[in-house]
């Protein structure tokens, strides 16, 4: 259970556009401002720029320069390391990104760093040879130009995110406040993720797999579309609850209520419920001293058995070592998530 040092790289020399500016402050909202009520300590955030300071109050292009204390030299040694994005020339017309930035990330994955991208932060990783072999995304509007410019790369257009051990990989925008929150929630514990996301007002948990494109429909006034039902599932995942049970609530035929659950989050209701099972096995793994039995049953996976299998599998690690990994440092969290 670790923070660490998180270094996200800035071209300076190059400029940061203005539509640039949101995947910039996702890590340094993230990790940048402490949380001592949550974890203490928090990361240490450093940015590192690929050039000279700027003078004071230049701009350069459309876009505004930034000055950063940190060089990219300062990349290696970090826990994780995050290129939130690179400029549209480097993108849409193929200019070459600052070979020194490449070089340090290259050094950065050799001497251990977890890598992260958002958004077209990709093609960055996928220069330094990073990505080859492995599956990533980006956002949907470039993932054709990635794969077309890297076909060493497993490109992935229709997810959030991607998680790949230690390279991970998201779509633009809000996709990647979906992967930074992942990061906190692998290093410090699904309460501390859910608290973070909590005061950020935001999902406390999108899945990687879920689509980067859904089709949402506009409800009609009286329509108060699915979040009752997806409410009331939350406080009841101790019950075996089927895709029949949730449409009958939701006065919708199942094949319907799969329909608008799937065109409302871009994943099933089985699947969906699953996640939701999980989420809730984490938080008690971490907040409370339960048997694992106990935990299988309050969270609807059932046996102990059934939630080592699905811990295993989606998790990565069986639930004794997952909650070894989070040892409870004080009293454990209401219930609700």
């Amino acid at each position: 259970m670790s923070a660490g040092s998180v270094a996200v790289v800035v071209t300076e020399e190059i400029g940061v556009p203005s539509w640039d500016l949101y995947e910039l402050s996702i890590p340094c909202t993230v990790f940048g401002k402490p949380q001592p009520d949550l974890a203490d300590p928090w990361y240490d955030l450093r940015l590192c720029g690929t050039g000279a300071p700027a003078a004071d109050g230049a701009a350069v292009g459309a876009g505004l320069a930034v000055r950063t204390r940190h060089g990219l030299d300062d990349l290696v040694g970090a826990d994780t390391v995050i290129v939130p994005s690179v400029p549209d020339a480097c993108v849409e017309e193929g200019r070459p990104l600052p070979p020194e930035l490449i070089s340090a990330l290259r050094r950065a994955h050799e001497a251990g760093a977890r890598m992260v991208s958002l958004c077209t932060g990709a093609f960055a990783l996928a220069e330094a040879g990073l990505l080859d072999g492995r599956r990533a995304t980006a956002h949907w509007m470039h993932t054709a130009q990635l794969a077309e410019r890297y076909p060493e790369v497993r490109v992935d257009a229709s997810v959030l995110y991607v998680d790949d051990g230690d390279v991970l990989t998201s779509a633009g925008l809000t996709a990647g406040l979906d992967l930074c929150l992942h990061l906190v929630r692998q290093d410090l514990g699904a309460h501390v993720a859910n608290q973070l996301a909590r005061r950020m007002v935001v999902p406390a948990h999108r899945p990687g797999g879920q689509a980067q494109f859904i089709e949402l429909p506009v409800p009609t006034g009286d329509d108060q579309g699915l979040a009752p039902v997806l409410d009331w599932a939350r406080a009841h995942l101790d019950r075996p609850l089927t895709v029949e049970d949730l449409a009958r609530r939701a006065a919708m035929s199942p094949r319907t209520f799969y329909r608008r659950l799937q065109a409302a989050t871009g994943t099933t209701p089985l699947q969906w419920l699953l996640d939701q099972r999980l989420g809730r096995a984490r938080i008690l793994l971490e907040s409370t001293d339960l048997p694992i039995e106990k935990v299988g049953e309050l969270s609807g996976l059932g046996s102990a058995n059934n939630l080592r299998h699905h811990f295993l599998r989606h998790v990565g690690v069986s639930p004794g070592d997952y909650r070894r990994a989070f040892p409870r440092a004080t009293p454990g969290p209401s219930l609700a998530v």
